[in-house]
């Protein structure tokens, strides 16, 4: 009977154990990072910075793989499947991972429950911009003359966050901005400097190059704090809407059930490079600003964004099936 007795609680004491001891060799083998868009985006270009490093410190390979789709959602869905031992993490930003719950009818996963948080990464700020002869020099003058005619902005398609930016400026000031969707952010600047379109809210990398050749006016960036790299241009907080801060957020996330003790190590890791004086030029040149937080921090940034932006898509009246 004691034996018994004795058989089950090494049989506990082993199965509690495990996650800890797996921990403590993690990793022994090659980590993947998934990112749910194409190669070349900030997504891609933020993860390869932080695989390298890892893969430096762990004397691991840590890959990057790109599973683009339905917004993000076909690479959300692999991981959220997946194995929960922190062999394969998400490489997730704001725009899928808090925006899609709002904007999809349906999705195959939580996105809170699914999914573990482990590690932020980075903001990047988005930034107002116009053609360089445009009516309006600042966001004053553009919420004027927004009074008085009507004014277009144009975005990558409904429910992306260059569109969700122009709903949620549009509540803030009281205007009316008439919304001109595109298939991609691309072809929605070329009609932006062609004339056929007065303002767009893009990323702040996507246009630096047009910025510093004079080819486009920047009004204001959306963060609460101006951005390093562009420190002459204004936030919108400055420009008078107070409460405007959106930077959308970069950040790792692991299978639901992952060992808390492998998402620690894993956050510890990444928060100590993100110190590093190499990766934070890495990320400046990307227009990003490193971001270091706990797991428990992550969650909560998470949860309010949800309901942010599930506020704004209500308003914006975007839907996709």
């Amino acid at each position: 009977m004691f034996r018994r007795i004795g058989s089950v609680v090494a049989a506990c004491w082993l199965g509690l154990a495990a996650p800890i001891v797996a921990a403590q060799d993690f990793p022994n083998k090659t980590v993947r990072i998934l990112v749910p868009q194409t190669p070349g985006g900030a997504s891609d270009a933020l993860a390869r910075v932080v695989a390298q490093k890892l893969s430096e410190k762990w004397g691991q390979p840590v890959v990057v793989e790109n599973r683009a789709g339905a917004g993000g959602n076909v690479g959300m869905e692999v991981v959220a499947q997946a194995a929960p031992d922190g062999y394969l993490l998400l490489m997730s930003y704001a725009g899928s991972h808090a925006i899609n719950p709002a904007l999809y009818k349906r999705l195959p996963f939580d996105p809170v429950k699914d999914f573990a948080p482990v590690a932020t990464l980075a903001t990047l700020p988005f930034v107002l911009v116009a053609r360089p002869d445009a009516a309006f020099k600042n966001v004053s003058e553009l919420i004027a003359q927004a009074g008085r005619s009507s004014l277009t902005f144009g975005s990558a398609g409904n429910g992306s966050v260059n569109h969700l930016l122009g709903v949620m400026f549009a509540m803030n000031t009281g205007t009316k901005l008439t919304h001109v969707p595109y298939k991609g952010a691309a072809p929605a600047m070329q009609d932006l400097m062609g004339g056929q379109i007065n303002i767009v809210f893009t990323s702040l990398p996507s246009v630096a190059g047009l910025l510093r050749g004079g080819q486009l006016r920047a009004l204001a960036v959306t963060s609460a704090k101006r951005s390093a790299t562009f420190p002459d241009i204004p936030t919108l907080a400055e420009s008078g809407l107070r409460q405007f801060d959106v930077a959308p957020w970069f950040g790792l996330f692991a299978p639901g059930a992952t060992p808390a003790a492998v998402i620690r190590r894993i956050n510890q890791d990444v928060n100590e490079l993100l110190g590093q004086k190499e990766v934070v030029e890495r990320f400046n040149s990307q227009g990003a600003d490193p971001l270091a937080r706990t797991p428990a921090e992550f969650a909560s940034m998470l949860r309010a964004d949800l309901a942010t932006w599930a506020d704004v898509v209500k308003t914006s009246g975007a839907q996709i099936d």
